[in-house]
């Protein structure tokens, strides 16, 4: 199991300045080493916490042309419907930095539009696999998942991560890369994610968690609950947990160090 760190911030800003760093350092290293960094996307919070990349020095000094993006889920729908993660990303981020539209790879915009979910998670299986035949992304030693450089994920009040909610099946999958979900808790009930193996096989994973509503799930997870998807994240080489001090504020006294 991969050693599991712990960051607390007095301020969304002071988050915000280190995780633009954690990033843009990650991205130097694995522009360096692979000449490909594979970035995975979530919804919610997170998106407006990468605000800092959009500014010196990062904006200026990242190679973006090496950056491929993904999404660690997805609602079914159309990429300019309200409740796409695409859209959220692409409005708050990706419109804002010049990676290439070719290296950006979202949900099927027609079976999205359709609500086809089922359809959808294969679809997004075969870009992924595809990648994987082009070297961009790589597998993880023996067990043939795809490994991504780095995600960037968000945790709800439930201690669900992706679309792996606490009770559901999909939490369980071993086998496939991307599932799919149509009896979501938190609406639209209609989404596709990646399945907890792939997850937990990327290089580094951050988890980012403000707000005291997600406190109980945060220190649950942190204690490694089971029942609680978050509570299973791992990685290849390291977990970082981002906290604010309200997210914080349940975990056991000498857990971490507030910044």
């Amino acid at each position: 199991m991969a050693p599991v760190k712990r960051r607390v911030f007095k301020t969304n800003n002071e988050m915000a300045v280190e995780l633009a760093k954690y990033t843009a350092d990650l991205s130097s290293k694995f522009c360096k080493e692979r000449g490909v960094f594979t970035v995975v996307l979530s919804g919610g919070d997170l998106i407006a916490w990468l605000w800092k990349l959009l500014e010196a020095p990062y904006i200026d000094s990242i190679e973006w042309s090496k950056w491929h993006i993904f999404w660690v889920d997805e609602r079914v729908c159309a990429w300019d419907h309200a409740d796409s993660n695409y859209k959220l990303a692409y409005d708050g981020f990706l419109s804002k930095v010049p990676i290439p539209a070719e290296n950006i790879y979202a949900i099927d915009n027609g079976l999205g539009a359709e609500g086809n979910a089922e359809l959808a998670a294969e679809r997004y299986e075969e870009c992924l696999k595809q990648k994987v035949n082009q070297n961009i992304i790589r597998t993880y030693k023996s067990s043939g998942f795809p490994q991504f450089n780095l995600q960037l994920l968000g945790m709800g009040p439930d201690g669900h991560m992706a679309s792996l909610f606490p009770g559901h099946a999909q939490i369980n999958e071993k086998v496939k890369w991307v599932t799919s979900i149509t009896d979501s808790p938190k609406p639209p009930s209609k989404r596709i994610t990646l399945t907890l193996p792939v997850i937990n096989c990327a290089s580094y994973n951050v988890m980012a968690v403000c707000d005291k509503e997600q406190a109980d799930s945060a220190a649950a997870a942190l204690n490694h609950t089971k029942d609680l998807p978050a509570g299973r994240l791992t990685a290849d080489v390291e977990v970082v947990w981002f906290l604010d001090q309200a997210a914080a504020s349940k975990l056991p006294h000498g857990w971490c160090s507030i910044l």
